[in-house]
């Protein structure tokens, strides 16, 4: 298996984990009911925090998935590896932990 097929298949695993967060996290950011006769205020505040984290774990997820759609892309293109912004190749470690990753470290150090 070659070093693309093998980013390919962690791309579609990392895909296939956050999908189901995602579905986990949709559940938990449905709108909270204020009923005030059925919950306290300290468990409304509680359920309304609750939606708060679930709601920006989603926004997280979506962006987190969009940066796989694009490295898969860049798979396809042929341009995977290398930094978007200078076109030098990206350090081999930093793909293994990140294979979306789309910045050479120099680069992601001067977006920083």
């Amino acid at each position: 298996m070659s070093d693309l097929d093998k980013a390919l298949q962690r791309l579609e695993q990392l895909r296939a984990e956050i999908l189901e967060l995602h579905e986990v996290r949709g559940e938990a950011s449905a709108v909270v009911k204020l009923d005030q006769s059925s919950t306290g205020r300290l468990s409304r505040v509680d359920s309304l925090q609750r939606q708060a984290m679930a709601q920006h774990g989603q926004r997280q997820a979506l962006a987190r998935l969009r940066s796989i759609d694009a490295a898969v892309r860049r798979c396809h293109d042929g341009t995977y590896g290398l930094c978007i912004d200078c076109d030098e190749p990206i350090d081999e470690r930093r793909l293994e932990v990140d294979p979306a990753a789309a910045l050479c470290i120099d680069c992601a150090s001067q977006r920083e």
